[in-house]
């Protein structure tokens, strides 16, 4: 029974189980029973962490440590919040919730390294991005490793920047659990992120393709310039790409026990991580999770070197795109002005703007 409480398989989950599993496990989910290929894995439910709450006393704590804190005040909510995060780690899970997670962990194979990532009940909300506002632990192996790591997932709920963040835009925090999912690792040749629209101007006949060698965090927290591609949407045309000096990676070390970074030989610094099948393959991909959202993606996807061509390709995490998706089209001061700016537009551009 606390099996079926506290946590789940990917392919037993889908927006239904919102907000259970939080916005990251519940996209997992969807994508897992629509067939597109997903490392496995399961979610820990939110029960769980308020099970952990619960049996501890943590919510009076909570409350007590940031009752009057001024957000605006960076050194008091960073004493505020660290309080939290220690009193968090701190304590033992409480038995049942415990072994629920030993259990569907074994249910993996024996010691298989996994990725241990936060999945927030508000993160991912179209109004409010908690993209990366929490944490992500890779190449995890071991029962007593993923337990230690889901505790401290549910700490980084407490980082300064989320609860300043929270505090700003009044999202209260007692409303914001904290699921967590653990996912098989990918060991992945090359990796990266794809938006089913142009982030420069918002044009959705585009998709636009960052990547690089190993796992894809070194593409999202920016510490190397990826190789860029654009590919025409509907013609599925590469039509643009950017060939960067990628001088390191980060890849799964099984000895350690972890992900390292690692220098890239020089052979492949300025060499495409992606063949342009690939590329496509990427493209197809990100355009299929949008039809399948009904909104501009931003997908997390990556190659596994250990999976044959052809099968290696698998999604991450998929999320609602945040910034275009919430511009609202400037209305034209009048039917004149419209006319005008289209002929000067016209002469200005005789080959026209897709949009």
């Amino acid at each position: 029974m606390s099996e079926d409480l506290y946590t789940v398989e990917f392919n037993k989950v889908g927006a239904g189980d919102l907000p259970r599993v939080g916005g990251k496990c519940a996209s997992l989910g969807e994508m897992t029973q629509a067939g597109v290929a997903v490392p496995p894995g399961f979610a820990v439910t939110t029960d769980a962490y308020a099970a952990m709450l619960d049996h501890h006393g943590l919510r009076a704590e909570i409350k007590r440590h940031l009752e009057g804190v001024d957000p605006d005040d960076i050194d008091a909510v960073d004493r505020a919040a660290q309080a939290i995060r220690i009193r968090i780690r701190s304590h033992k899970l409480p038995e049942d919730v415990e072994t629920a997670i030993r259990a569907a962990y074994a249910e993996m194979g024996d010691d298989m390294p996994v990725a241990v990532r936060s999945s927030a009940t508000a993160e991912d909300l179209p109004d409010a991005s908690f993209a990366g506002q929490q944490d992500t632990y890779l190449w995890v192996r071991g029962a007593d490793s993923v337990v230690y790591r889901v505790r401290d997932c549910w700490a980084s709920l407490y980082t300064t920047r989320a609860v300043a963040y929270r505090t700003k835009n009044e999202i209260p925090h007692e409303d914001v659990l904290m699921s967590v999912g653990v996912q098989k690792m990918v060991n992945a040749r090359a990796a990266g992120v794809a938006m089913t629209l142009d982030p420069c101007n918002g044009d959705r006949t585009r998709i636009v393709i960052d990547a690089s060698w190993g796992l894809g965090e070194m593409v999202v927290s920016g510490v190397v310039t990826p190789d860029n591609f654009v590919v025409e949407k509907i013609l599925e045309e590469v039509l643009d790409r950017k060939i960067s000096d990628k001088h390191v990676e980060l890849v799964g070390d099984a000895e350690a026990g972890e992900a390292v970074e690692r220098e890239i030989t020089d052979e492949r610094r300025n060499t495409s991580c992606l063949t342009d099948a690939e590329v496509l393959a990427v493209a197809r991909l990100a355009k299929r999770l949008e039809k399948q959202n009904k909104c501009p993606q931003d997908v997390e996807w990556a190659i596994d070197a250990d999976l044959p061509d052809g099968e290696n390709l698998l999604a991450l995490q998929s999320r609602p795109e945040t910034i275009w998706s919430q511009k609202k089209a400037e209305k034209p001061k009048s039917s004149y002005g419209l006319g005008m700016m289209g002929i000067v537009n016209t002469l200005n551009n005789p080959l026209g703007t897709r949009s």
